[in-house]
């Protein structure tokens, strides 16, 4: 089975005005998450969900797997471009990579066991 589409993210200039707008046409209920220095507001919907947050560009797919090490060296591998992983505490791993077209789309591994990393901001 390929991957499958786990979250999207939708960039917005009106923070507010986007959240109105994808509650009003996804029937979702958005919520802001609790994240130091970033308006990032989420819904989820069983397995998938996604996020408005402050930022430019089009929408940005997130690909759900089971091993996010080995999606990204697929990615490497293929001739595409791939962000190392970073954390999202308590919930999993994401990446930002690059198709071969410079497509942007992003890797997401849930894993409940990811904590901050020592040091890092907001540790």
């Amino acid at each position: 089975m390929g991957k499958k589409i786990v979250h999207v993210e939708f960039p917005a200039q009106d923070l507010d005005r986007a959240e109105k707008f994808w509650e009003a046409v996804g029937g979702w209920s958005i919520e802001g998450m609790d994240m130091p220095g970033v308006d990032y507001r989420m819904y989820q919907e069983g397995d998938q969900g996604g996020a408005v947050y402050a930022g430019d560009g089009g929408p940005l797919l997130y690909y759900g797997g089971d091993d996010i090490d080995a999606d990204i060296a697929n990615v490497r591998g293929a001739g595409g471009e791939a962000e190392d992983k970073q954390p999202i505490p308590g919930v999993g791993w994401f990446t930002r990579c690059k198709d071969t077209e410079g497509n942007p789309f992003g890797l997401f591994q849930s894993d409940e066991s990811v904590t901050m990393p020592e040091g890092a901001p907001g540790a």
